[in-house]
């Protein structure tokens, strides 16, 4: 869950508005950490039951065979990538989310590589994985420096696939209700390609794809490393 949204933004809409995004902004940063052990369950309630679905969508473009994911959460792809037999790794700053994940992937028999630390100075070497993942990451992790990061841990012709945004498309009640909520919190905003210019001159090919569900779609960006650098 993210809210992407700048302060001119923000000030410009009414003032039960901005106190109704202030107060999921600081909700959100709590379940993140202090409240992480609710993060599924407020996720699912948010979504309309379609995290999950959501998340797993990016799989097809997961291939391996040793990727890194940023903010892992709760930790669902880790086991899923682990079961697809791909090398992972995962990097998170909340040490709340690094117990769950921890717990979650030992249960089942896996071994956790995860690690505690921010994303603006990943502790790994220079071109050391073949891809890079991101659901729905926090805005803070949207900076030149995290993508500079990214680019310098991706081997030549590496990939990160990100998973940035959903939309909720029903037309019943509650799912207008959910669309509206994330429209004005700025968790759905309009998507813009231009956006990905400035990952460009990072040594970046972009693309992107809409993927559409009954009720909602989600936006995958894939962004490779120049072969030539």
């Amino acid at each position: 869950m993210k809210l992407p949204i700048n302060g001119s933004g923000v000030h410009s809409l009414s003032l039960p508005k901005r106190i109704f995004i202030i107060f999921l902004r600081t909700f959100f940063k709590l379940l993140y950490h202090q409240f992480a052990w609710a993060y599924d369950w407020v996720a699912s309630i948010v979504s309309l039951g379609a995290w999950q679905q959501w998340v797993q969508s990016i799989l097809p473009y997961l291939e391996g065979p040793r990727t890194l994911e940023l903010g892992f959460g709760p930790g669902h792809l880790q086991v899923t990538l682990q079961q697809k037999g791909i090398s992972v790794y995962g990097l998170d700053e909340s040490s709340q989310m690094g117990r769950i994940t921890h717990k979650r992937l030992t249960r089942l028999g896996f071994h956790p590589n995860l690690v505690r630390g921010y994303t603006q100075t990943l502790p790994f070497a220079c071109e050391c994985f073949h891809q890079v993942v991101m659901t729905f990451p926090a805005e803070y992790l949207f900076s030149q420096t995290t993508f500079s990061e990214i680019h310098r841990v991706l081997i030549k012709g590496g990939v990160a696939v990100i998973l940035p945004l959903a939309w909720i498309t029903g037309h019943k009640p509650l799912e207008r209700l959910a669309a509206w909520v994330n429209r004005i919190t700025g968790e759905a905003p309009v998507w813009d390609e231009e956006t990905l210019e400035p990952l460009k001159k990072l040594g970046f090919n972009t693309q992107w794809e809409m993927i559409n569900f009954p009720t909602s779609q989600v936006l995958i960006i894939q962004l490779s490393k120049f072969l030539d650098l």
